[in-house]
């Protein structure tokens, strides 16, 4: 007998049947081992995240006084307590089995793009974190989300899946060791026979792709952990000199001190104008990423309206802003749900216990801060280049065969990986869509804040590029 027919047996009886009057088990057409089967798998296919979030942040976020692994264990600390908390209220208060964490393609354009590119001190980008998360709040308590989704192009909200997909592919493949921009090009194949990491991180990318395609549970995280463990083997049997495939000896903390709270010190001396185009990236990839997220997944779990939209939405729109403003104050980027939610509503998952599963998982994982800390980058960027080809899918959702469609869709998803910018693939697309829409004689399909939009992005691609900010941020 197994799990499933075990709670089904106990009926309504005692804590069983508490969980199920909170949760309308009998509703939603589901039990508590349905539900606890489904936390259980979801938690598995994203669970990637508490290795990938903290090393992609840990090269933005640098501590004094802290070794590098100190530093990643931290941001595991609190990649993980941040997917807990937001989880546990997507369970609790909107009652539905989606998941949630540091979001992917979020941390890089808060890692590489706002830390890197454009100079900001991480406190500042855990600062914008935090006043997105605020905004969003606000937004959704009194509905405006509607009128947010109708303000912007539709080719460039489908597009931004791709256009990220790719963004985090080079970032990967660049972690890897695979390309490289020496050799006279902008990017080209790096010397991958002659480097222990492109070896390895090859074999390992090929050996995840074959775990997903064949839907092994927690295939990303367990193509990881594999990457890894030949890393070290291959340093243990001698094969390679020590330090080339590991990160050499690691220490752990649990002190998150130097990172929570860091946002307060992060909003002064604030460059308004950067600062206000910053806060409204996290804004847009979140808000949209999210929506697209409970939609599409709704659909697989039955839980669209005839109208096809996701009855109650505002409130795991709440549980996302809720998410994303406790984490940027503990110190991680913007929180978003996860699509990974899927395999779990496949599992029969209805409710949201299946999020509350989840995240006491998240919690349990605390355990586990020093793998994630020893897990070289190049083991744990598989996951980036795995996630961003899956991204890839998204491209079908436009229409390509209309012109005017193709050309702030393709904008958006060619600036993104080539100018290294989620933000700038963005405004590259709201930019072009307005003038081809008029070109073609669509005024009809213009609003006013489609100009607006654009001319806002005008106004900031010069004034980003001419220098004159130079020095400011």
């Amino acid at each position: 007998m197994g799990l499933k027919d075990i709670t089904s047996d106990r009926g309504t009886s005692g804590s069983t049947g508490s969980l199920a009057d909170y949760f309308g088990f009998e509703e939603h057409d589901t039990d508590l081992g349905t539900e606890i089967i489904a936390g259980i798998t979801t938690f598995l296919t994203m669970s990637y995240i508490v290795v990938v979030n903290p090393s992609i942040l840990a090269q933005a976020i640098k501590l004094s006084g802290y070794s590098a692994s100190q530093t990643q264990s931290m941001l595991a600390v609190v990649t993980i307590i941040a997917a807990a908390v937001a989880t546990l209220i997507m369970g609790l208060y909107a009652n539905r089995p989606f998941a949630q964490a540091p979001g992917l393609g979020l941390n890089a354009f808060f890692a590489f793009t706002v830390v890197g590119v454009l100079g900001v001190p991480w406190q500042t980008a855990l600062a914008a974190v935090v006043v997105e998360g605020l905004i969003f709040i606000a937004l959704t308590a009194v509905g405006a989300r509607e009128y947010i989704i109708r303000l912007f192009p539709e080719p460039v909200k489908f597009a931004v899946g791709t256009g990220i997909g790719l963004f985090l592919a080079i970032i990967g493949l660049e972690a890897m060791g695979v390309i490289t921009g020496d050799g006279g090009t902008i990017i080209a194949l790096a010397q991958v026979g002659q480097s222990p990491v492109a070896i390895v991180s090859i074999i390992g990318l090929f050996l995840t792709f074959a775990f997903y395609a064949r839907g092994f549970p927690g295939s990303i995280i367990l193509g990881v952990l594999a990457t890894a463990a030949m890393g070290y083997g291959a340093e243990w049997l001698g094969l390679v000199s020590d330090g080339t495939l590991t990160p050499g000896s690691t220490s752990v903390t649990y002190n998150i001190m130097p990172v929570a709270g860091a946002f307060v010190s992060g909003l002064q001396e604030v460059e308004a104008f950067t600062f206000a185009l910053i806060v409204f990236t996290f804004f847009f990839v979140d808000f949209f990423d999210t929506a697209g997220t409970l939609v599409g997944v709704g659909q697989i779990g039955g839980f669209l309206d005839e109208d096809g939209d996701l009855p109650d939405i505002d409130k795991p729109l709440m549980a996302d802003a809720i998410g994303t403003t406790v984490g940027g104050m503990l110190g991680t980027s913007t929180v978003t749900t996860y699509i990974e939610s899927a395999s779990g509503v496949e599992e029969g998952g209805r409710t949201g216990m299946t999020a509350l599963v989840i995240g006491v998982l998240f919690l349990l994982s605390l355990a586990f801060v020093p793998i994630a800390a020893a897990i070289p980058q190049y083991a744990s960027h598989i996951a980036l280049v795995v996630i961003g080809v899956v991204m890839l899918q998204n491209v079908v959702d436009i229409d390509w065969s209309d012109v005017t469609n193709v050309v702030p869709a393709g904008m958006t998803i060619l600036v993104m990986p080539f100018a290294y910018s989620i933000a700038y693939g963005i405004a590259a697309g709201i930019v072009s869509y307005p003038i081809v829409k008029l070109a073609a004689g669509k005024r009809e399909e213009i609003r006013p804040g489609h100009w607006a939009l654009a001319a806002a992005f005008v106004v900031y691609f010069f004034v980003r590029t001419s220098g004159i900010l130079q020095g400011n941020v």
